[in-house]
């Protein structure tokens, strides 16, 4: 029979012999809700012995105990003596141990995901999202920063939904991190059997960013709200292309890790805005980061103060301490004009913590959920309708109102509200209200190859994030189209805006040209000793990479919105080209079951190999995805493509489709 001691001298890298002291836990600190798992007798004996294996066998009836109580009371086992003691934050890349620079470099992302600043629910490991986890326990990110010491530039670290599976020796052109999360079998791929499996310990969601360790705080969804908004005030409000939302109106909920962007966005847009949130810690953070303006628990005085300053033509933030159905309700009461309205809560996670229904407080909300889950859905659904029936109202009165990504309308049709569904039955043909791709991202960015491209400055030093800033102004052409120059605008002012949370960091919506000639730009800065080292890598809200019918890819219309074989495409493509970082993760944003996206991390270290490997892998990554979107016909992804194809000759080349009469269509059905 094997024994432990045999198996533990068959490993270099483990944790350490001796058990940590239980960490102090800083008051004031958000923490994640319980987690609802329904789990059997031999569940529970098998979540055990599953944490158990990161343990040496000496401390098994200790930890036994421990784990078993962290169940009980959490819903999962976290682990939480393995967390260090003190404050987690992403450090200078050279304060790391490591024997290559992407070793280090991970460190500096894993870290800047669990900064108190920065993420959620950093106690359990969840940086954004409600339930987006940079891995499942404290075992793994002690054991996941071994073994990135150890990592060498001729090896990859694969990991599985945040378990470390080893190291593989490789070549020098591979990655040096390979994971994914969450990835379950079709059968089992929907939440109830996420839930057991995340309880057992075997199932990590890592939103993308979080559990792909690209996540830089919500500057991040700033500049994509920023330009939803812009827009979404062209297309409905008719706005200028180089107008902004100054005298116009934007309504939404949410003030969290990504949420919380919503009234800073409008603000540098130009507009007035009320964000509704119960959490008022959250609301205290957007305040001291100045992300918020004001702050009013009475819709009248809000609404009061957004007219006075829509009527002088200043943007303003107002936080409005409530719940956001009680908001519209007065709205819908008092005949208020809203021109725009979303809303950003976590209607992904709609059941488990991510949406609060109107008659609760937060902290009613975070009781029931623990203690009458049940009771809480049908709160939520009841909520949720009548939450509906506002949006119904005021968008018959003249407001658009867009979904922004979060399954808010998926969630209102499982509450019971079958007439949001577009052909009455199911969700397969989308909804009545469009989602925000739909209707302005999709067409207006994605189509061309717009999106997040992003940075983070590893030196952590202020120099450097404005050197890149200049550098990457320089590479842009402000006449080339309005989204060119909302990018110039964006990029100019973005030092003056103050958003960063969290590592240096920069998010920049960038076209596949744009996105090289910054990259290579960056690496030369790096290589003449200009800069120090930066991580380039993208969110998954992105033109390639995320196969998601409710959110990235709804303005798919020829019938692949429901297929994933896009994110699995450029996941391996991205491998094969040599990125630093290649995740595939299932989930992003709009929960499990509903998404595949794939990503990837570049560590610029300034050398030559890293100019081959962009040169082959950015615009495979950006025009993968516009491809996709081409051959589901949408007009501006066409153009996009043709205009690739003529410069890309003898280099690349995308299939295009023909183009069908519609007429004929309709005159060969009727034979």
């Amino acid at each position: 029979m094997l024994k432990n001691k045999d198996i533990e001298a068959c490993m270099t890298i483990r944790l350490d012999d001796d058990l940590p002291l239980y960490p102090e836990f800083k008051p004031g600190i958000r923490r994640a809700p319980k987690r609802k798992a329904s789990l059997s007798a031999s569940d529970r004996e098998l979540a055990l012995r599953n944490a158990l294996r990161y343990i040496p066998e000496q401390y098994h009836v200790e930890m036994a105990a421990e784990f078993l109580q962290e169940l009980e009371e959490h819903g999962k086992i976290y682990g939480y003596r393995f967390r260090p003691q003190g404050k987690i934050y992403g450090k200078a890349i050279d304060e790391y141990k490591g024997k290559c620079i992407e070793g280090k470099a991970f460190q500096v992302m894993i870290d800047n995901n669990l900064d108190f600043d920065v993420a959620l629910y950093p106690y359990e490991l969840v940086t954004y999202g409600e339930t987006g986890s940079v891995c499942q326990n404290w075992m793994q990110y002690r054991l996941i920063k071994k073994y990135l010491e150890e990592l060498t530039n001729t090896q990859t670290l694969v990991l599985y939904s945040g378990h470390p599976v080893g190291l593989f020796h490789s070549p020098t052109t591979a990655p040096r991190v390979i994971l994914t999360n969450g990835l379950m079998i079709g059968q089992y791929d929907n939440l109830e059997n996420f839930n057991r499996a995340q309880a057992l310990g075997v199932a990590n969601y890592g939103q993308m960013t979080a559990g792909g360790w690209m996540y830089i705080g919500p500057q991040g969804i700033v500049h994509g709200t920023y330009n939803t908004l812009l827009n979404a005030g062209r297309r409905e409000l008719g706005i200028p292309n180089d107008g902004n939302l100054a005298g116009h109106l934007f309504v939404s909920s949410g003030l969290g890790g990504m949420s919380g962007a919503q009234g800073k966005a409008c603000m540098i847009a130009g507009g007035a805005s009320i964000i509704a949130e119960v959490d008022y810690s959250r609301i205290e953070t957007r305040n001291v980061q100045g992300w918020v303006s004001h702050i009013s628990d009475s819709p009248r005085t809000a609404f009061r103060l957004a007219q006075e300053m829509m009527d002088r033509k200043e943007a303003c933030a107002i936080a409005y301490h409530g719940n956001i159905v009680d908001l519209l309700e007065y709205a819908v009461d008092h005949e208020i004009k809203i021109d725009l309205l979303s809303d950003q809560t976590s209607c992904h996670e709609p059941y488990t913590g991510g949406y609060c229904p109107q008659g609760l407080s937060f902290a009613e909300r975070t009781e029931m959920l623990s203690s009458d889950p049940e009771h809480f859905r049908d709160c939520v659904n009841q909520s949720l309708r009548k939450h509906y029936e506002a949006i119904k109202t005021l968008h018959d009165r003249g407001t658009y109102f867009f979904d922004y990504g979060n399954s808010f309308m998926k969630a209102v049709f499982d509450a019971g509200v079958t007439e949001i569904s577009r052909n009455g039955s199911d969700d397969r043909d989308g909804f009545t209200f469009p989602s925000y791709v739909e209707d302005i991202m999709g067409p207006l960015l994605f189509d061309f190859g717009y999106g997040p491209f992003r940075w983070v400055c590893l030196s952590g030093k202020d120099e450097d994030l404005h050197a890149t800033d200049a550098a990457a102004m320089s590479c842009i052409d402000p006449q080339r189209r309005y989204q060119d120059r909302d990018n110039y605008n964006w990029i100019r002012d973005a030092e003056k805006n103050k958003l960063v949370v969290g590592s240096k960091a920069r998010i920049l919506y960038s076209d596949a040209e744009g996105r090289m000639q910054i990259a290579l730009k960056f690496n030369e800065m790096v290589r003449q000793g200009k800069i120090g080292p930066v991580m380039i890598g993208r969110d998954h809200h992105d033109t390639g990479g995320t196969d998601s019918p409710f959110r990235e890819t709804s303005n798919i219309r020829d019938g692949s919105n429901i297929m994933a074989d896009m994110a699995a495409s450029v996941f391996a493509g991205n491998a094969a080209r040599g990125m630093s970082l290649c995740t595939l993760h299932n989930g992003g944003g709009v929960g499990i079951g509903k998404a595949i996206n794939g990503g990837y991390g570049c560590v610029l270290d300034g050398s030559r190999r890293i100019d081959e490997i962009l040169v082959n892998a950015v615009a495979w990554d950006v025009m993968g995805g516009v491809a996709r979107r081409a051959w589901a016909r949408n007009e501006n992804a066409l153009s996009t493509v043709m205009e690739y194809n003529q410069k890309a000759e003898g280099r690349d080349q995308l299939t295009l489709p023909y183009l069908v009469d519609d007429q004929l269509i309709e005159d060969t059905l009727k034979k």
